[in-house]
């Protein structure tokens, strides 16, 4: 009897413990995918939040809800167009893989200049 009402005070605790919703995860880069394809898929992704377009970029940017995977998206215009690059935060380095879908040498400049953002701070 005592084992029946610990296994119900048990089950009643825990009926009542909210779920808690699993972190979100991001889409790899699969380069195999055509471009436009592969556009599609990461921007649908839920929870990715769109940087708004500046004119003088061409590029559009996509950062996860808790920051540590970003997507830039090059438009017509851009170094390398068209590729997409992904950077994810890893403990405390930022990795950078992309698809040069386009002109390799663009694409080595697009890389050069996300790179370069790692290391980017504000002058005071």
């Amino acid at each position: 009897m005592k084992t029946r009402a610990a296994l119900f005070a048990v089950l009643s605790l825990t009926a009542c413990t909210p779920e808690v919703d699993p972190e979100p995860t991001y889409l790899g880069l699969d380069c195999n995918q055509p471009f436009d394809a592969q556009v599609a898929a990461l921007t649908r992704q839920p929870e990715l939040i769109p940087a708004p377009k500046d004119p003088a970029e061409p590029y559009l940017f996509y950062s996860s809800v808790d920051g540590r995977t970003s997507y830039l998206i090059t438009v017509k215009g851009a170094p390398g167009h068209p590729a997409i690059m992904m950077q994810k935060a890893l403990g405390g380095d930022v990795i950078t893989t992309g698809c040069p879908y386009g002109n390799a040498k663009g694409y080595d400049q697009l890389h050069a200049y996300l790179d370069s953002l790692k290391t980017w701070t504000r002058k005071k």
